[in-house]
């Protein structure tokens, strides 16, 4: 397995454990909690991630771990929450599937990807796949609901592109930095859960042990898993793993839940998968085969006019950790 492959393999079991989000929430929790749910996925496992590292944002991290824990957690779970309470499943779930194409456009101006027309149709078919896998004849539309799901869309796609942008600062990994975003976007959710839905209710031995599956497996580890992925592939190439998500949920929904799965919803899943895949296909292979050749032919240089190779290596490698590499070749480096 090439290096881009295992990174993608990684990075795609976030959405995967996402999908599975709907059978928990209602097989283990209480009902009517959105927000609570929401709350307690992040903030214990953001300081679960906290005493694991003991590092702490320094100097312009504390505001950019702000602003990331807001999009990718803080605005991005009230938004959807609220958007599968106004909306049928379904609907929620193909409004949440044009994320990608927000992300075309946010990488474009903020990281100089420029969008291809194969991008732009991948995307486009991944949305239409999601579409057939689960929407059904007779969905209502509701129009707070659909800005909610549209505003929760473009708020995880600003939290891409801006992870990507920003990358992490020298000496951090990851799950340091999966661990500022989680506590912060938690804490934006604490008081509007209080405010809203009041104290928690009484919970089961149910409820905890969902609970602490969202929080830990579902959570902690599948935002790690993403956040590294997303620095180590292109922003467009990650979100479009998303739709691993409602494919993920679908499948949970016919096994566990007796959830109707016919041809349609099999041909949407393949259609959604077929674009997931083609979108962790680019162009960098196409380019290097063209280059080869050139190189081939090139006239090898004496041996004492040659320049000695020297090979770079960045403060990460100085320091013993793991050294990403965006394999896509397009965006700030992280």
């Amino acid at each position: 397995m090439s290096r881009k492959a295992a990174v993608v393999a990684l990075t795609a079991l976030a959405p995967i454990s996402w999908g599975s989000t709907y059978f928990v929430t209602t097989e283990f929790l209480p009902p009517d909690r959105p927000l609570l749910t929401g709350l307690l996925r992040a903030l214990p496992a953001g300081l679960l991630l906290l005493a694991i590292t003991r590092k702490l944002p320094q100097g312009a991290w504390w505001w950019k771990s702000a602003v990331l824990g807001a999009l990718n957690i803080g605005a991005f779970f009230p938004l959807l929450f609220l958007a599968a309470y106004r909306l049928p499943g379904g609907v929620a779930a193909v409004v949440g599937s044009v994320g990608p194409l927000f992300v075309v456009g946010l990488a474009a101006l903020f990281l100089g990807e420029k969008p291809t027309v194969k991008t732009l149709l991948t995307a486009v078919a991944a949305a239409f796949g999601v579409s057939l896998v689960v929407l059904k004849a007779g969905a209502a539309f509701d129009l707070v609901g659909i800005l909610a799901g549209l505003l929760s869309s473009l708020s995880m796609s600003a939290g891409i592109v801006f992870t990507k942008r920003w990358g992490r600062p020298e000496g951090v990994g990851a799950l340091a930095l999966t661990g500022w975003q989680l506590t912060a976007g938690g804490l934006v959710i604490a008081p509007i859960a209080f405010l809203i839905e009041g104290a928690p209710p009484a919970l089961t031995g149910a409820n905890l042990a969902g609970y602490a599956y969202l929080a830990f497996g579902n959570t902690a580890i599948s935002y790690f898993l993403w956040f590294r992925g997303i620095e180590r592939l292109s922003a467009s190439s990650a979100t479009l793993l998303g739709p691993l998500s409602p494919i993920t949920a679908a499948v949970i929904g016919w096994v566990a839940l007796g959830q109707a799965l016919g041809p349609v919803q099999v041909l949407g899943m393949l259609i959604a998968f077929g674009a997931t895949l083609a979108g962790q296909l680019g162009p960098r292979t196409a380019k290097a085969a063209k280059k080869a050749p050139e190189a081939a032919e090139a006239p090898e240089a004496p041996k004492a006019l040659r320049t000695p190779e020297v090979e770079s290596f960045s403060a990460a490698e100085k320091n013993g950790q793991e050294v990403s590499m965006d394999l896509e070749g397009s965006g700030v480096r992280r």
